[in-house]
């Protein structure tokens, strides 16, 4: 059976049947099909001993602003750090300069990905209130991961607002809807607490009710429509304790 494998990691801490244990793990053609005690042969063997193997991470918000900011990060060095860090897969953000709202910025950031790119990746495609026929085609667009939908105020200028632009956004994406969900016009009734420089204040700008407003909006759009959404980032307890009554 061992000779099946390409590669055996022996001796390794495994994460398996819901403890940490030795095991050694058989992989063939980049697939895990075993886990246990291996003998080998003449495969590739690499030793784990003393170590901890666990899976791959898949993060699926990464910002890697290219194009438009490669002095802070690139999608080379940011899928590097990436790996380092152990994770494998990366879904990365639109809100470039330019950003990725139509099909020609996605294929640009595509060609900008080939050979430089050190992790599995996908990309999102940027919403805006111009582009809903766009949006009906991204399940057509290899590495498209879904739709990105700033329904506040973010880095870039990819804002979606009104709530029927939202709506329309969400009945006619093709791929599940990625939301940054708070809510505009209570960001910009909030800004008078924003202290420049002051780190605590952001929380009484951006505050509870800036993300339960749109948190609430999305999730009956959604319901209206029948479709799933993933909201980004939750920061609050009436979030969670509201969405969990929706998951699934």
């Amino acid at each position: 059976m061992s000779s099946s494998f390409n590669l055996i990691i022996k001796n390794g801490n495994c994460f398996t049947d819901g403890q940490l244990k030795k095991a050694d793990i058989g992989i063939s053609n980049g697939i895990v099909k075993k886990i246990g005690k291996l003998e080998h042969s003449n495969q590739k063997v690499l030793d784990a001993t003393n170590l901890t193997i666990l899976p791959g991470i898949i993060d699926t918000q990464v910002h890697f602003r290219e194009p438009g900011s490669t002095d802070v990060e690139d999608l080379e060095s940011g899928s590097k750090a990436a790996v380092l860090g152990g994770v494998t897969s990366v879904f990365e953000m639109p809100n470039t300069n330019p950003p990725t709202s139509n099909q020609t910025e996605f294929n640009k950031k595509l060609n900008l990905a080939k050979n430089r790119m050190f992790s599995n990746y996908a990309f999102y495609f940027g919403a805006t209130p111009q582009n809903m026929e766009d949006l009906k085609k991204v399940d057509q667009l290899e590495g498209c991961c879904g739709v990105k939908l700033f329904a506040g105020s973010s880095t870039g200028n990819l804002l979606v607002k009104d709530e029927k632009d939202i709506e329309k956004v969400i009945s006619n994406s093709s791929k599940i809807v990625s939301i940054h969900s708070e809510d505009e016009d209570i960001l910009n009734l909030r800004k008078k607490f924003i202290k420049k420089g002051d780190v605590s204040s952001h929380p009484l700008w951006r505050n509870e009710e800036c993300a339960m407003s749109s948190t609430r909006r999305v999730v009956k759009i959604a319901e209206r429509y029948k479709k799933k959404i993933h909201v980004l980032h939750v920061t609050t307890k009436e979030e969670v304790e509201f969405l969990s009554r929706y998951k699934g």
